[in-house]
């Protein structure tokens, strides 16, 4: 057997996915997610014009070295773009070996270490009352985690935060279209203001804990937003809340800044959905400045590189926090929940459920009760698009939003 072709499928069910098919000469198929939110099509592009022609004839089952040859051989390595198009491959590769072998992709990787994946889902609303109603739907539905983000008074709409009212599905789509939902012209552009943030937050958890207890794991989410220093004096401040873990608090690109932090607060650190490769991490894994990795396997690399990356990680104590939006296709979610089961240094699943639209595209075996996702025992990834259903939704141009400091300076952190 040996690889006879590799598609390119770019579908919008409600927001842009960008998948990769590969098929074998004897008719199996493998899919993987390609999906970089905001330059969807670049990713597209880079399979299609210099990817899949290469991968015509390589056998199916090389999967170590064809990652290899993908990583090594342009001479251009890592980036997003490059990294995507790697994953894609990586996860359509497991696919067909799992389908091959008759078994779900997590036997394959050492078989499970849990019997179920923790996940925390979003809340969030533009005041406490509408954060403490999607906290409240959220404990209803039995998940024992969630990541809650609040609008801050003065500001408008803030980047992760919903303005649906309570019980108004929040379909999470920080990539903006037109107001009529045709291609967005440019990307829209968000007031911030650091100081009003930092004296708004802490307020925010201390009301969550008293009105709903210890128990509750509590994350949040900082968006790269906050300087150093400003993120040493943010951590220090929510201590007393007993956060799961404060992410993307300083931006991800200056791995010693977090010296800092952790130099002045014991809150869980938790930080790498922009990162793609093993290297972003080696200054926080070995000084153990983080305590989550948050990288998307989607974005860095695939199976292959994502197992490495959380094997480092275990070493050094350091657990899992697989990015999972719904800017990651059912199928890179997938992918997540394999590893998820089967490594051993598991944290937490990041899980925003796609909407109606998207699982008629992607039809899935995964399942959800009280809190915890089990990827099923279909063989392979356990999820298989359909083109006909994905014809249906065309590509829509679309933006992630861009930060402005109230003096109107583009935001630097």
């Amino acid at each position: 057997m040996s690889i006879e072709r590799a598609d390119v499928i770019v579908t919008s069910p409600g927001r842009n996915f960008v998948t990769l098919k590969i098929t074998t000469s004897d008719g199996l198929v493998g899919w993987g997610d390609a999906t970089l939110n905001g330059r969807e099509l670049s990713v597209a592009s880079y399979l299609s014009d210099h990817v899949a022609s290469t991968l015509v004839g390589r056998d199916e089952d090389r999967i170590e070295d064809t990652w290899q040859y993908l990583y090594r051989g342009p001479y251009w390595r890592r980036g997003p773009v490059t990294m995507a198009a790697i994953a894609a491959v990586d996860m359509a590769l497991w696919d067909i070996k799992a389908k091959k072998a008759g078994v779900p992709l997590y036997q394959l990787l050492g078989g499970a270490s849990r019997s179920g994946v923790r996940v925390y889902a979003h809340a969030s609303g533009t005041d406490y009352e509408a954060l403490a109603n999607a906290i409240t739907g959220y404990r209803e539905l039995g998940f024992t985690a969630v990541r809650v983000q609040t609008g801050v008074p003065g500001l408008g709409q803030i980047y992760g935060v919903s303005s649906s009212g309570p019980g108004v599905r929040y379909d999470y789509e920080p990539a903006k279209r037109s107001l009529d939902g045709s291609a967005a012209v440019r990307p829209t552009e968000e007031t911030w203001d650091t100081r009003s943030y930092l004296s708004h937050m802490p307020g925010v958890f201390s009301r969550i804990r008293e009105d709903f207890g210890t128990d509750l794991r509590i994350l949040h989410d900082g968006h790269h937003r906050i300087s150093p220093i400003e993120a040493a004096r943010f951590a220090k401040d929510i201590e007393p809340y007993d956060l799961f873990w404060l992410e993307d608090c300083t931006p991800g690109e200056d791995q010693t800044a977090l010296r800092l932090v952790r130099q002045h607060s014991t809150t869980p650190l938790a930080i790498g959905e922009v990162f793609n490769t093993v290297y972003d991490y080696q200054t926080l894994i070995t000084e153990r400045l983080i305590d989550y990795v948050r990288s998307a396997v989607t974005h860095t690399g695939g199976i292959t590189a994502m197992r490495k990356l959380l094997d480092f990680a275990a070493i050094y104590g350091i657990r899992s926090g697989i990015h999972g939006p719904t800017d990651i296709s059912p199928v890179g979610m997938a992918a997540a929940l394999h590893l998820d089961l089967a490594i051993h240094n598991f944290g937490i699943q990041e899980y925003m459920p796609h909407n109606k639209d998207t699982l008629e595209v992607f039809r899935t075996s995964y399942t959800l009760e009280d809190g915890f996702l089990h990827p099923g025992e279909t063989p392979g990834l356990g999820v298989e698009l359909d083109e006909e259903a994905a014809s249906a939704f065309e590509y829509t141009k679309a933006y992630l939003p861009v930060n402005r400091l109230t003096d109107g300076t583009v935001h630097d952190w």
